[in-house]
Parts: C-alpha cells; structure tokens; sequence
C-alpha cells in the first residue's frame, strides 16, 4: 500500500460522502495494519477517528466488511465473542482492499451519519480507485 494510493482512497472516501452531504474521517491501512493515510472532515466528532482506523484495522485482518461480521455476529452463536475482541470494530463501514485477489489493507469510514453511509462512502471510493489500479496492472 502506497502513500499514493492511500491517498487516493481517502479523497475518494471523502468526496463520496460529500456528495450525500456528509463529512467522515476516513482511515486506510497496509497489510500489516499500520495507518498510512487518515483524513478528517470537519464537524466530525473526535470519537470517529479512532473509529474509522479501527474499523480498517478489522475488515483487513477479518478479510471482510464489517457490516457483514457486525450481523454475523448477531445471526451466529459461535461468532459472537468477536465483540468482546477490543482490536475490532462490528460496525459498517471497514472495507478490505484487495487488488486482483490479494489483500493488500483496508479502508474505514466513520462520522458520515451512520454505518449504511460510511459503507457507501468506502465502498465507492474502492470502486473508482481500485478499478483504476486493476487497470494498471
């Protein structure tokens, strides 16, 4: 994960949930977990930073969204302990990065006024980014 295209992801994060006229904080980390890139609007509450970083922390060493383990671990009795877990965050809006199949870290939203935006702002951001990098390669 590059500076570069941390980057990208995160004006591309940003700008989505302008559109809805909202602002976030959007957290992108490599594949070890480390934050490359943070952004933060403004009037977002000092509480979403952490949030969004945790929330990219979890859906890149999950592999998964973490609106899908948020439910997973309401509708599965044996996954429900992820909660308990201080590292991850169930709640919408974390994102794994992969880049023709290989995970390679995540994105997490947060502060855009509830999980069903913050998904939709990263999940944009992957789409228009991401697609470009596959084209790339």
């Amino acid at each position: 994960m590059s500076l570069a295209l941390a980057n990208r992801l995160a004006n591309a994060a940003v700008a989505s949930c302008r559109a809805i006229g909202k602002e976030s904080v959007v957290a992108v980390v490599d594949r070890g977990g480390n934050l490359v890139a943070l952004q933060r609007g403004e009037d977002v509450g000092p509480h979403n930073t952490l949030a969004a970083q945790r929330k990219a922390f979890t859906a890149l060493s999950t592999k998964s969204s973490t609106s899908v383990l948020a439910q997973r671990a309401v509708d599965d009795p044996t996954s429900r302990n992820l909660v308990t877990m201080p590292e991850l965050l169930l709640l919408g809006g974390g994102m794994p990065l992969a880049i023709d199949g290989n995970v390679i870290g995540g994105i997490g939203v947060a502060g855009s006024g509830g999980a069903v935006n913050d998904e939709r702002c990263a999940t944009q951001a992957i789409v228009q980014v991401l697609n470009q990098e596959s084209g790339r390669r």
